[in-house]
């Protein structure tokens, strides 16, 4: 039989030399988001409220562009404003000079990522975006480079120490970076008023996409509803909790409007009553069960289930009992 790996364990030691490393990494960057967030509040504030009405005000997309860490920080922001109603996409700073600056048009804005400023490579975009009078704000340390000053609007980034202890590989400085372009997302997500339910659009699949959905879309309908009318027997309503296997028997009116709930729970609250199963359900229901519309959100669905700690939801229109959701169903769903 091969053999199984040998156990990983803690080290004894009270704070091991790689917890202690990480903590001053999260330190130092921490210390650029802090000093990034006193910029904003100081001169840097009035630069980006005008980048982002630019933005808002453009025709077309924004091109995020940068080279090495930047850009891989590029890519992030555009996926990031793609993603909340900003159309967007990311152009390799090298490759534009090889076609890619078809991809850009006159009526979009040129977001270009440069730490220094002084990429060589961003010659190629820095001339189209002259040429062509296309908008270009540039993300960089030092407004004095010659990105900053071809640029129509500088984010000037305040210069932070690398958590690298050479003060050499990007780490502060692209946190900065990417921090920077999500309060730009969010700005304009925000200042449009951008909602879930557009949200949802953008983000179908996943988990994510599973909980921007509905609660029509996860409840049961129709005879897979446990469902007696008042003064039922309660050997009757017990026959249908199981036969439905939820767990719970909604009780209705006359009207078919909501009355009250038989869980479990109350089955267990009731265990010591000779005449359980003779008596009506309506001396054993909880009355005025917690009900929720079709049209909710399952996000807003799962926080009412955890809130009341309860496993199954009354789906009701017009007090009318239109379905039942059952937190395992949820969980198949992988929304819970």
């Amino acid at each position: 039989m091969p053999s199984s790996k040998p156990l990983m364990t803690p080290s004894s030691s009270p704070t091991p030399d790689s917890v202690e490393s990480a903590l001053r990494t999260l330190e130092t960057e921490s210390g650029g988001i802090n000093a990034l967030a006193a910029a904003l509040r100081g001169p840097l504030g009035a630069t980006f409220a005008t980048a982002v009405d630019l933005i808002r005000n453009a025709k077309g997309r924004v091109i995020v562009t940068g080279l090495g860490k930047s850009g891989h920080m590029a890519r992030k922001i555009a996926a990031t404003l793609a993603s909340t109603g900003t159309p967007a996409f990311f152009v390799h700073t090298a490759e534009a000079a090889h076609g890619d600056l078809g991809m850009i048009t006159t009526d979009d804005v040129i977001m270009a990522l440069s730490w220094s400023g002084e990429q060589p490579e961003m010659k190629t975009l820095v001339n189209y975006s002259a040429r062509f009078a296309i908008p270009m704000i540039a993300v960089t340390s030092n407004a004095a480079s010659s990105l900053g000053q071809a640029a129509d609007i500088v984010l000037e980034l305040p210069k932070a120490r690398e958590a690298c202890p050479h003060n050499l590989a990007p780490t502060t400085s692209t946190m900065m970076q990417v921090a920077i372009g999500d309060a730009i997302a969010i700005a304009l997500l925000e200042g449009r008023g951008f909602t879930a339910l557009e949200f949802a659009h953008f983000h179908p699949g996943g988990k994510l996409g599973a909980m921007l959905k509905f609660v029509r879309d996860y409840m049961r309908t129709g005879a897979e509803i446990p469902l007696k009318p008042l003064g039922t027997k309660m050997s009757d309503a017990v026959m249908e909790m199981s036969a439905k296997g939820l767990g719970c028997v909604c009780i209705v009116d006359d009207a078919g409007g909501v009355a009250g709930i038989i869980t479990d729970g109350d089955l267990r609250r009731h265990m010591q009553r000779p005449d359980l199963l003779a008596v009506s359900v309506d001396d054993v229901m909880t009355k005025q069960p917690k009900t929720v519309p079709p049209s909710m959100m399952a996000t807003e669905m799962i926080e009412v289930l955890n809130t009341r700690k309860i496993t199954t939801l009354v789906v009701t229109e017009a007090n009318k009992v239109v379905g039942i959701v059952h937190l395992h169903d949820l969980l198949r769903a992988g929304v819970a």
